[in-house]
């Protein structure tokens, strides 16, 4: 990799990172830088889901404040993250590389979608969101949005890209008319969840390269608290 590749892909670090910790999309900008500096898909998959731990983390970090009170939901929702995210992170290693190839396009179309969707969801949140409510403690977790965060996390654990926009919608269905805010707090630390578990697995057992997990890493770590912020 050369020094004007590595100042791509720690940019798009950064970028996604930022984007991640507002939205949830930021895979759709670094992956493809990943593949565009030459490496394979499932190994800049494994390699990109490495290097945004950090953001994930930062962005987490970064709302703590949102977090207050919801400490029951998030430890109910990590539960369910992370065992999605493993289930996720089996299936890309076990799954044959071409049918990752296959199944990428389509998923790459479906976060698309999402994003796009991401101002309608917000704006829907909002209207549910109950005039002047404070924030308080979270409301108990409902069986049906455990599931989803399950099923959202497994396709997290594969491929990542607006995991965080499927994790926002979801709670806003399930979530009796809370702040974006403080959902988008929970959707940081279960996207730190995920991406967790699932370089966990990933160290001991996929390829990566270790260039890129470090630019991605530096720069999403950069990002993510400065999405956060923002």
């Amino acid at each position: 990799m050369g020094v004007e590749e590595m100042i791509a892909v720690g940019l798009a670090g950064v970028a996604a990172g930022g984007v991640n910790a507002v939205v949830g999309s930021g895979t759709l900008i670094s992956f493809p830088v990943l593949l565009a500096v030459g490496l394979p898909p499932v190994t800049a998959t494994v390699s990109n889901a490495l290097g945004l731990v950090p953001g994930s983390l930062g962005a987490a970090w970064g709302y703590r404040a949102e977090l207050a009170g919801q400490g029951r939901r998030v430890r109910v929702l990590a539960g369910a993250a992370a065992l999605g995210g493993l289930t996720g992170a089996a299936l890309l290693l076990a799954l044959p590389p071409g049918a990752f190839e296959v199944i990428v396009p389509a998923l790459v179309g479906l976060a698309l979608v999402l994003v796009a969707c991401q101002p309608l969801i917000a704006r829907w949140t909002a209207r549910r969101r109950g005039s002047g409510k404070e924030p308080g403690a979270a409301g108990p977790v409902r069986p049906a949005l455990g599931v989803g965060i399950l099923l959202a996390s497994v396709y997290g654990g594969y491929f990542s890209a607006a995991q965080g926009v499927l994790y926002v919608a979801l709670m806003g269905l399930g979530s009796g008319g809370e702040s974006l805010q403080r959902l988008n707090g929970v959707k940081n630390v279960l996207v730190a969840v995920v991406n967790g578990v699932a370089a966990v697995v990933f160290l001991f057992v996929a390829e990566f390269d270790w260039t890129a997990v470090a630019l991605v890493a530096a720069g999403s770590a950069v990002g993510g608290r400065f999405g956060a912020g923002v």
